[in-house]
C-alpha cells in the first residue's frame, strides 16, 4: 500500500511540477533572450486558460479548437505587450523594468476579474473523470496527460533551439545581443519570438492546471513557484526549468504528505525554497546554470 500511495504521490506532483517548469520555462526564455525578468509570466497563464475557457462556453469550440485558437491568440496579445510596453523599456534601469512587469501582471489579474468574476469557475473537463489504475495507484488522467504535455513541449523546444534558423537565431542573441546584431540578426523580431513562445508555454501550463483545480485569477499565484523552480535549475537553461520544476512539484508533494504530521501544516509551501536554499549554498548559479567567472 505504501508504493501505491508513493507512486501517486509521485505523479500528482509531477503534475503540478510540469506546470512550473512550464512556468519556469517562459522566464528562462525571455530572460536569456532579452535579459528582462518578467514577472507577469504567471498572469499570462492564467489569462491564457481563461481565454481558453471563454472559447470552449461561449463560443462552444471543441476543446483541441479552442486550445489551438487560445495560443495563437496569446501569440498576438503577447507580441503587442512586448512591442508597446516592454520594447520602450530596453535600456532602462533594471528596477524600472521589474516595476513595468509588475504593474503589467497587477493590470492583467484585475482585467480578468472584472470581465470573468473573482470567484472559482469549473474548467470544462476535456478529460474523461475515470481515474487511471497503474500498479494499484489511482491517478487523475489530466495530471497524466499534463506530464505527457510537457515532455512533448520539452523535445519540441530542444528540436527548435538545435536546428531551426529561429532557434539559433534566439540562442546567438541569448549568447551575445550586439554580436548578433552585427551578424544581421533581427533582435527586435527575437526579443517579440521569446515573449510570444514564452506565452505559448505559459497558456499550455495554465490550461493544464486548470483541467484538474479550478480557474479563478489567483490561480497565477502557482507561477510563483516557477522562480524557485528557475532559480533551482539555473536562471540562464531551459533544461534546467525543465528539472528545477518537476523537482519543486515532486518535492513539495512528499513533504506535505511526509513531514506534515511531524513539521506542522503548510511544510509543503516552503519545501520549495528550503531546497533552494541549500542547492544555492552549493551551487550559486542553480543546478545547470553558467558559472560566470569575473577577471579584476
Amino acid at each position: 500500500m505504501g508504493l501505491e500511495i508513493l507512486l501517486q504521490l509521485v505523479v500528482t506532483g509531477l503534475a503540478w511540477g510540469s506546470v512550473y517548469a512550464l512556468i519556469a520555462l517562459g522566464f528562462v526564455l525571455i530572460f536569456k533572450a532579452t535579459e528582462i525578468f518578467n514577472f507577469a509570466q504567471p498572469e499570462l497563464m492564467m489569462l491564457g486558460a481563461y481565454f481558453a475557457f471563454a472559447l470552449i462556453t461561449t463560443l462552444r469550440l471543441p476543446f483541441i479548437a479552442a486550445f489551438v485558437a487560445t495560443l495563437v491568440l496569446m501569440i498576438v496579445v503577447a507580441a503587442v505587450l512586448e512591442m508597446l510596453i516592454v520594447r520602450p523599456m530596453v535600456g532602462e534601469p533594471v528596477l524600472a523594468v521589474i516595476m513595468v512587469t509588475l504593474g503589467l501582471a497587477n493590470v492583467i489579474r484585475g482585467l480578468t476579474g472584472l470581465i470573468w468574476g473573482y470567484e472559482e469557475l469549473q474548467f470544462p473537463k476535456p478529460f474523461s473523470s475515470d481515474p487511471l489504475v497503474v500498479f494499484g495507484a489511482v491517478m487523475n488522467q489530466a495530471e497524466v496527460f499534463t506530464i505527457l504535455a510537457t515532455a512533448v513541449l520539452l523535445v519540441a523546444f530542444l528540436l527548435f533551439f538545435k536546428y531551426s534558423s529561429a532557434g539559433l537565431s534566439m540562442r546567438a542573441t541569448a549568447e551575445d545581443t550586439t554580436t548578433a546584431f552585427l551578424m544581421g540578426i533581427n533582435v527586435k523580431r527575437v526579443f517579440t519570438a521569446s515573449w510570444a513562445i514564452a506565452s505559448v508555454v505559459a497558456t499550455v501550463a495554465g490550461i493544464m492546471l486548470a483541467t484538474f483545480t479550478y480557474l479563478e485569477p489567483i490561480m497565477s499565484h502557482a507561477g510563483l513557484k516557477a522562480l524557485p523552480a528557475m532559480i533551482l535549475g539555473g536562471m540562464d537553461s531551459i533544461p534546467g526549468a525543465i528539472i528545477g520544476g518537476l523537482i519543486i512539484g515532486v518535492a513539495e508533494n512528499l513533504a506535505g504528505f511526509y513531514l506534515e504530521s511531524y513539521l506542522g501544516a503548510g511544510i509543503n509551501e516552503i519545501a520549495a525554497y528550503v531546497i533552494v536554499l541549500i542547492v544555492m549554498m552549493v551551487r550559486p548559479y542553480g543546478l545547470f546554470g553558467t558559472k560566470e567567472i569575473e577577471r579584476v
